[in-house]
């Protein structure tokens, strides 16, 4: 596994409101990451992007793979960097990545630490009605990592797989038992103890757990 891109971006407007956001990310060689993510790099939406538990976003070529089988006239907007990812890399996709899975990526450990849910600026900056949907029930969310290790990450650098906590819990299958609103309250508690999920997530799926018989 190899890093193919990296990605960092500033504010700019999207969408027919020209609404503020750090989605529109552009390709950089090398970039220094801290415990924040890549520094220099903007989020706009602190709520649900950026801090300690979001620090980076990666996205699967795959994905992209999958956007585009279903909405061919995409091929030349649904490109690495688009979904406003960090990371771009070879062989990895939300099937074969984990929940709580840590990686050294250049010089930097990192872990995941959840799925990155998508929201309306995808669509806003693609210009795809229901693509929001299509990413979820395809279960090609991404992911986001927090970093265990700071340093340098540089185009071409291995990703090394260091340790995996949750066999059995891909990125994929999390994704769905969140979206299906049958999801047991068993499998919801299970959801919530993966080891290294974002404490957020954790209240999350507790809160959830709460309402369901």
């Amino acid at each position: 596994m190899k890093v193919l891109g990296l990605f960092t971006g500033t504010t700019r407007p999207i969408g027919s409101k020209n609404s503020p956001s750090g989605i529109d990310k552009r390709p950089v060689v090398e970039v220094e990451v801290d415990y924040l993510g890549i520094k220099g790099d903007i989020q706009v939406d602190k709520r649900y992007h950026g801090g300690p538990e979001r620090a980076l976003h990666q996205y699967a070529l795959l994905s992209y793979e999958t956007i585009i089988k279903r909405h061919p006239l995409m091929h030349r907007r649904a490109i690495p960097g688009s979904i406003g990812e960090n990371i771009t890399a070879s062989l990895m996709h939300d099937k074969n990545v984990n929940i709580g899975d840590i990686y050294r990526i250049g010089q930097v450990d990192v872990q995941v630490s959840s799925p990155r849910i998508p929201c309306w600026k995808i669509e806003e900056k693609l210009n795809q009605h229901g693509l929001v949907d299509f990413i979820a029930k395809q279960q090609i969310t991404g992911w986001y990592y927090r970093v265990l290790k700071e340093g340098v990450i540089a185009t071409g650098d291995n990703i090394t797989l260091l340790s995996r906590v949750n066999p059995s819990l891909s990125v994929a299958t999390f994704v769905k038992q969140h979206f299906d609103s049958n999801t047991s309250k068993d499998t919801l508690q299970g959801l919530s103890q993966a080891q290294g999920l974002d404490p957020e997530w954790q209240d999350k799926l507790n809160r959830r757990m709460l309402r369901t018989h």
